[in-house]
């Protein structure tokens, strides 16, 4: 299973759940891709923190949220995580360019720096500064680990100054039929999509960015999900890289599947 701990600036590096209750995630979860999950300590008495595991390797983080965040109105979702080499920085660029801070850098003792964002259309990430050299590493593109992360937006001139400007991004067109789709590159190298969101289907859809979780067969995992309680929402649909579906948790978090037609590069 490739599993990586070296994952430059402008990378995905990291998903986390935010859930309303970890225990029915973890086991949601868990039937759903096989997952286990280990309970983590938390500093200060937080609301608790999980990894979630595929055998011996992490797949991704879920934490539930806390009270205030609850009363808030804070939605179960999928958070991703962009690496960057100077936490702090990155939140005073995001507000120069007309984001917002929504977590201020923090610290996660012995782990690294974290911030959460809103881009200027609202979409909501997160920036991760490890400095923990020795992470055990995530699980990526094995079949349920991460294999892409997506961000749908109503304007992406936007979407492409901001994130341009933040990472340093590139953007590359892709031919998707009707779809206007780019390919966000990092340091010459693929590191997320980035969907328009046009047409009355998404109207009153917000901004937001999408985890996909790969696996070996689309339509039995999209109909595990149904039956176990939660939603198929958009149904297996073949694309030109493979077959994906939308999915949500019971809770409502919202997340894709994908059978790639080949290899990830």
């Amino acid at each position: 299973m490739p599993v990586r701990n070296d994952f430059k600036p402008g990378e995905f590096c990291w998903i986390d759940l935010n859930s309303h209750d970890l225990a029915s995630s973890a086991a949601w979860y868990g039937d759903l891709f096989g997952w286990t999950h280990a309970v983590m300590e938390t500093p200060g008495g937080g609301p608790p923190y999980a990894f979630f595991m595929h055998g011996e390797s992490v797949v991704a983080g879920v934490g539930e949220a806390s009270a205030e965040m609850k009363e808030m109105g804070v939605p179960p979702m999928w958070n991703a995580y962009v690496a960057s080499s100077d936490c702090a920085a990155t939140e005073a660029k995001v507000k120069q360019l007309g984001g917002t801070v929504t977590v201020p850098t923090m610290e996660v003792p012995g782990h690294g720096k974290l911030a959460f964002f809103l881009d200027p259309e609202g979409a909501s990430f997160a920036a991760w500064q490890a400095t923990d050299e020795g992470s055990p590493g995530v699980l990526v593109d094995d079949p349920t680990g991460l294999c892409w992360t997506e961000l749908m937006t109503h304007d992406t001139d936007k979407a492409k100054d901001f994130y341009g400007k933040l990472t340093g991004w590139d953007f590359s067109p892709m031919p998707m039929g009707d779809v206007d789709y780019t390919i966000l590159k990092n340091q010459g190298k693929d590191a997320g999509g980035m969907m328009a969101m046009a047409g009355p289907d998404f109207e009153g859809v917000p901004a937001h960015w999408m985890v996909y979780f790969a696996v070996t067969d689309c339509d039995a995992t999209a109909a595990k999900a149904g039956e176990s309680g939660g939603k198929v929402i958009m149904p297996p649909t073949d694309i030109p890289v493979g077959r994906f579906s939308l999915l949500s948790d019971p809770q409502g978090a919202m997340f894709s599947i994908i059978t790639l037609s080949q290899a990830p590069a």
